[in-house]
């Protein structure tokens, strides 16, 4: 993994999520696999807000994750999880993930990130990036 996982990536979604009383473990933070799906939870609401409602012949499958853990989270509170995007290939692009507390934004709780594969639906083979996408993850300028 790089030293900054947010090089050459852009900023394309936030999302809020509570941290819910059942996501602690025994030793009283929220457990590590709890954090998986914070990021899988935003990763969804980014696809939604792109209108993918996942019924337009394609997919897209998560082929690598990944998750640094930085500092324990606890119960009560809600994150605010920022998602970038880059590293555009030809059918795949990589997704990196801030996890932070709404009540302490400067401090970054988790980094995780995904390589995700777009797919055809039908044939579970690879496909190329949609202009859209493309288009979503350019450097801002234009380099």
């Amino acid at each position: 993994m790089e030293e900054n996982p947010l090089i050459d990536m852009k900023q394309v979604f936030v999302s809020r999520i509570p941290i819910r009383w059942g996501d602690m473990d025994a030793m009283g933070h929220v457990n590590n696999t709890v954090f998986f799906r914070y990021l899988e939870q935003a990763r969804i609401e980014w696809y939604g807000n792109l209108g993918r409602s996942g019924k337009a012949g394609v997919e897209t499958s998560v082929v690598h994750c990944w998750c640094t853990y930085h500092r324990p989270l606890y119960y009560p509170g809600e994150l605010e999880i920022r998602t970038y995007a880059g590293h555009p290939g030809k059918s795949s692009f990589r997704i990196v993930q801030e996890i932070r507390r709404v009540d302490d934004p400067e401090t970054v709780y988790a980094t995780g990130g995904s390589t995700v594969v777009w797919m055809d639906a039908l044939t579970g083979k690879s496909v190329p990036l949609p202009h859209k996408m493309l288009e979503l993850m350019a450097p801002e300028n234009g380099s």
